[in-house]
């Protein structure tokens, strides 16, 4: 099959990837875009795999104020040099990630962040409603598993839908730019200020 430019063209719009990874795609999927973001976007998830070990010392802060004026966020997002930090590309992510924190108000960037005690206090809490609700006891601890991933979705940046697309996590936001800009990011802190808290 054939894969035509205006074809890579389209998926490189879409996605981000570069030139030689949507035709690759495009090839393994036999020109149907549709079934190529997705074989971009694990291949991307695999290659960012491999930088996470990467040191990040370089990014910016970035900034998002709702119209408004009542409501505002600071974020510092990192990557490996300052060339990326630079970069139109990266800058974008960083705004929509504040607009996200914005939006979302997570307590925590990744679930590492959350106290042992707060963990421990939220388990208890799922263990007892589930008990309460007449759950057998072999599935008590699977539903309060899933509790709490449901729990970490609602307090960790990573782990939220993405404001813009909740068809998918900040985490891979973030993983899938690592892929494109071909460096490790990370975010490293943010604070959220609204007028009256």
């Amino acid at each position: 099959m054939t894969i035509t430019a205006q074809q890579v063209k389209q998926l490189r719009d879409q996605t981000g990837a570069g030139m030689m990874e949507c035709k690759k795609a495009l090839s393994e999927a036999e020109g149907d875009l549709n079934r190529a973001v997705p074989i971009l976007r694990e291949r991307g998830l695999a290659a960012a795999a491999k930088k996470a070990d990467r040191e990040t010392r370089e990014g910016i802060v970035g900034e998002y104020i709702h119209a408004g004026g009542k409501l505002g966020v600071l974020v510092e997002v990192n990557c490996e040099t300052d060339f990326v930090a630079r970069t139109d590309e990266f800058q974008g992510l960083v705004r929509d990630i504040a607009m996200h924190i914005a939006a979302s108000n997570p307590s925590y960037v990744q679930r590492e962040e959350a106290s042992e005690e707060e963990l421990e206090g939220e388990r208890a809490i799922y263990r007892n409603q589930a008990l309460a609700a007449g759950k057998p006891e072999k599935v008590v601890d699977r539903i309060v598993e899933g509790k709490l991933n449901k729990y970490y979705s609602e307090v960790c940046l990573y782990d939220q839908p993405f404001v813009k697309d909740p068809d998918i996590t900040v985490e891979e936001v973030v993983k899938s730019k690592i892929a494109t800009l071909k460096e490790n990011i990370s975010v490293k802190r943010f604070i959220r200020y609204k007028i009256g808290e």
